[in-house]
């Protein structure tokens, strides 16, 4: 099995539809006007030598290797800066070019150690097959004179050289290596739009450097890795290559963390995984990563994972290692004898958005077909569960409308409840790329994220709205552009109903949605708002992607739909640059949603009481369903503490920590009677678990992911599960143990079922997949090359639906006792709720959860930067260390929720959203006060953690 091959083109390829031949070297090419000769070249298969060119960032010309000879001109210019013109006839190799070549070769490598044989990118350097490409035998120039390569020059210090730079955990940077080509500076800057590196020094003082001659882990630098692929020497190097050796081969999969679904080639040597490089071909990133995607991946082999099953028999014993035979007969036991104690519904399952679409459709088939009941739910449930209501209500369908290209097109973005370059780093970097192209911006965040000002990227309004007043915000966008005729009547009278349209454009033009009106309310200042929504309105391709921000409120699903009426009424619906945009927070929230993970829905969204849909899966797992919905998560742990509800399946999620209200979900699973999880490392909900099956990771198991695009993707092993079992063959074995005559061989067979009982997936197969390399749902006769834009011709319901968003305040209120708000969300090092990347070096940027507070409020409670504070709620306390800033308004305080050691959803309260019970994370009165200590919750939550981890004959806790 080889490395899979990826050919460097030297510059991008152009859009123009208009073709333009030439003649290079005698070949007759024909390619898009705006093509360079270098690209032109390449895809005729002639390779012109290069250092500074790569197909990831623009041309330079600067490294004069791509010369070449064009009949008619003079001189010799760059293949790489010079576009194809019809009649050219180019030359790429003659005496003259030859000759020129090695001359700056020899200059290249009399500033280069020559050291290959021991080098880390010995068979990967470009310079060193540049050197072999033109031909080079000898260098006249040495090292007498000035250089970077030797720390001393007879006997002398000297100056020019430096030191490597192995401040970052995961690359290094070594000076006397850099060639001076850009291409690390250029990625940072275009790739990934973070502009953390420059080219400090003029000529032969010039070298790269992070800030203003900074260490890397001390500069702006995001380690997304882009400077590192970019790298045609050893300058930049994985310290995983540095250590192991070069890959021998690779395989494509999928990223496991964000909703972006990055697509990685694995790069392996045998079972050992060396590093992850972006691939190209990947349509959701186009190349690109973030640092946990391309380094993150450290906690697959962590001593902390466990391997083998345990149980016991209560939750204060310590864990007993068993088989896996053991494990799955104690658990079908246990089961049937809580069924047969409680009855039928006294047992279910949560299925995991971080598993594949295979796996969660086997945990939900295991608990319908198994259990005998619908008590099945998912993450989704916390996080996006109003997306799926409120645009399956506007649209007909619960998922987003565009793919990620589509950002190219777009004119004006709003972004809503979301921080893309924390959150979803891949899609955020495309979508600066965009805006420093010229697209507007306009933020509606409570909180000033990197996007609104960041270098090269300015929002045009950032709409600072209290925590809670979403909808009133959005609807007074839409009283602006109503009152004022700036909405797309064609189009609406098109697509949409029409007498609704009147109604909600009555709704929203009465005079208390002004945004005079609401500013009171929101905080929003009356001018900013209409000037906001007059871009978006006349700015040309308008787009919304939003994110926890909008949804985890307890007017999440009238948010949504409020979202959606914005977008009709402008007519930005259908087409690329335009549409509403969830950006899914895992990677595989929107599949876990597609294959059934709601309890009153089956694989495509389909409602369990529909006798026709039912039939389907009834005769496909030859048993008989139930027409009644389940219990959704908060029902089942109101049914335990009631004492109906007494076991539950645990795939891959740590509710405990992730939930909200930990005193409820606490309570909730310590009153059950058999808790399941089945995981990587024993997590927090396995506090309070009785048997813990090990899971496994995406590097070891086969699979497809579904990511905020709605994009199927394939996952391929990569290496044997350390576990000895794919998580979808743990369910397998443990159905088999409950008496279900489950035979699958292969993951294959599970999408080949799926596809057959679900109509948005009824092309999907791994052979299509692995033919086309991705495809966005639906894909079956009507779209066989998937669907990457929805609603073309016609909503999915017919006509675009209309409706009344009527802001009701949440019963969250400030006051005396309680008198700031608190919100919470993500910070780019670290994801969800930290299993994994706590146990990376991905801890070295964020190793503990802060609270951003106001300078303002932090002066009026005597509080300074770093001081421990004790933040309050109705619900409980805890305490964290402060963060000063003024990225928060006065009266707002933040903070992130992925150290379980602080334990942020203790403050949360249970108020919910009022369609779909998602928990309302995102407004909770709270108040701050200095602090000596850990709360009492965090004591005795830290004393049963230590207990809870016990396992028999081992001398330390798992943790």
């Amino acid at each position: 099995m080889p490395l899979v091959p990826e050919i460097d083109f030297g510059t991008p390829a152009s859009r123009s539809e208009k073709m333009v031949t030439l003649t290079i070297d005698g070949n007759e090419i024909s390619v898009p006007e705006g093509t360079s000769i270098m690209r032109a070249s390449m895809e005729a298969g002639i390779q012109v030598p290069k250092l500074c060119a790569t197909d990831m960032v623009d041309a330079f010309g600067s490294c004069r290797l791509c010369l070449v000879e064009i009949e008619g001109r003079n001189g010799t210019p760059a293949s790489c800066t010079t576009p194809v013109a019809p009649g050219l006839v180019v030359h790429t190799q003659t005496s003259r070019l030859k000759q020129i070549r090695k001359g700056v070769m020899e200059l290249y490598i009399s500033d280069h150690p020559l050291d290959c044989l021991t080098c880390a990118a010995n068979g990967d350097c470009e310079l060193q097959d540049m050197a072999g490409a033109v031909g080079l035998r000898d260098v006249r120039y040495g090292y007498e004179g000035d250089n970077h390569v030797k720390a001393r020059n007879n006997g002398e210090a000297n100056a020019r050289w430096m030191p490597k730079d192995e401040s970052n955990p995961y690359f290094t940077y070594d000076p006397s290596k850099c060639i001076v080509c850009s291409r690390c500076v250029r990625a940072c800057e275009e790739v990934q739009g973070t502009f953390a590196l420059t080219i400090e020094g003029r000529g032969f003082d010039s070298r790269v450097s992070p800030g203003m001659h900074e260490h890397f882990l001390d500069s702006e630098c995001v380690s997304c890795g882009a400077c590192v692929q970019a790298c045609p020497t050893a300058t930049l190097t994985e310290k995983s290559v540095i250590e192991i050796g070069q890959p021998e081969h690779s395989v494509v999969t999928t990223c496991a963390y964000c909703g972006v679904g990055c697509s990685f080639k694995a790069e392996m040597r045998g079972e050992e995984l060396v590093r992850m490089v972006p691939w190209k071909d990947g349509q959701a990133n186009r190349g690109h990563s973030c640092v946990k995607g391309r380094f993150a991946y450290g906690y697959s082999t962590h001593r902390e994972r466990i391997l083998n099953p345990m149980i016991r028999e209560k939750i204060s014993d310590p864990w007993r290692e068993v088989t896996w035979e053991e494990a799955y007969a104690h658990v079908a036991a246990e089961f049937r004898r809580i069924q047969y104690q409680y009855g039928r519904d006294s047992i279910g399952g949560i299925t995991s958005s971080r598993c594949t679409n295979e796996e969660t459709y086997l945990v939900q088939k295991l608990i319908r077909a198994g259990f005998g009941n619908n008590n099945v739910d998912t993450c989704a449930r916390v996080c996006h569960s109003p997306t799926g209501y409120g645009l399956g209500q506007a649209f007909g369908t619960s998922a987003g409308t565009q793919d990620f290209d589509s950002v190219e097109h777009t004119d004006v973005v709003i972004i809503i409840g979301a921080n893309p370059t924390d959150a979803h780093p891949v899609f955020g970097s495309r979508l600066k790329k965009r805006l420093r192209q010229g697209a507007k911006l306009i933020v509606v965040d409570p909180r000033r994220i990197d996007l609104v000002s960041s270098p090269h990227v300015k929002a045009s309004y950032h709409l600072p709205l209290r925590p809670g007043t979403n909808v009133a915000v959005v609807t007074a966008l839409a009283h602006v552009i109503v009152t004022e005729g700036l909405f797309d009547e064609r189009f609406i009278r098109e697509r949409c109903d029409w007498s609704e349209f009147e109604d909600w454009a009555a709704f929203v033009a009465e005079p208390r949605h002004s945004p005079e009106e609401t500013e009171a309310l929101t905080g929003v200042p009356a001018e900013t708002l209409r000037g906001a929504a007059r871009l978006f309105a006349t700015g040309g391709n308008g787009s919304i992607y939003y994110g926890l921000g909008v949804t985890e409120h307890s007017q999440g699903s009238t948010t949504v739909m409020a979202i959606a009426n914005l977008a009709m009424a402008t007519g930005n619906i259908g087409r690329e640059g335009v549409g509403v945009n969830p950006l899914r927070g895992q990677n595989n929230v929107q599949g876990s949603c597609d294959m059934g993970s709601f309890p009153h829905e089956l694989p495509g969204y389909r409602h369990i009481s529909d006798d026709a849909t039912r039939d389907v899966f009834e005769k496909m797992w030859g048993v008989k369903l139930n027409n009644e919905p389940g219990l959704r998560i908060n029902n089942m742990l109101d049914a335990a503490v009631e004492g109906t509800f007494m076991g539950l399946y645990i795939q891959g999620e740590d509710i405990l920590q992730s939930d909200p209200d930990t005193r409820h979900v606490s309570a909730g699973l310590a009153a059950m009677e058999c808790v399941v999880v089945q995981d990587l490392f024993l997590n927090e909900t396995a506090n309070y678990a009785h048997v813990f099956l090990p899971g496994s990771t995406f590097l070891e198991k086969d699979g497809t992911f579904t990511n905020a695009e709605r994009r199927i993707n394939r996952v391929r092993r990569v290496m044997t599960p350390k576990n000895g079992y794919a998580d979808w063959e743990v369910t397998q074995n443990l159905a088999k143990a409950m008496g279900l005559d489950w035979n699958y061989t292969h993951p294959s067979e599970i999408m080949d079922e799926i596809a057959a009982t679900t109509p948005s997936f009824a092309l999907v197969s791994y052979d299509y997949l692995d033919k086309i390399g991705s495809v966005q749902w639906p894909c079956n006769e009507q779209h066989p090359l998937g669907s990457p834009i929805m609603h073309t011709d016609g909503f999915v319901r017919g006509k675009g639906k209309f409706i009344r968003t009527e802001y009701v305040a949440t019963d969250e209120k400030t006051g005396p006792r309680f008198p700031l708000l608190l919100t919470t969300g993500r910070i780019l090092s670290q994801y969800n709720v930290g299993a994994q990347t706590r146990r990376t070096d991905n801890v070295v940027w964020h190793e503990e959860d802060r609270l951003e507070i106001h300078p303002h409020d932090a002066d009026n409670r005597g509080i300074r930067d770093g001081d421990w504070v004790r933040l309050t709620s109705r619900a409980g306390e805890t305490t964290l260390r402060a963060l000063v800033t003024d990225r928060v308004a006065t009266g707002v305080v933040y903070t992130t929720f992925h150290h379980p050691g602080t334990q942020a959803n203790v403050i949360t309260t249970d108020f919910s959203d009022w369609a779909t019970n998602c928990p309302e994370y995102k407004v909770t009165a709270v108040q701050i006060s200095p602090s000596n200590g850990p709360s009492d919750w965090q004591v005795e939550y830290d004393e049963l953690s230590k207990r809870s981890r016990r396992i028999a004959g081992k001398l330390e806790a798992a943790e």
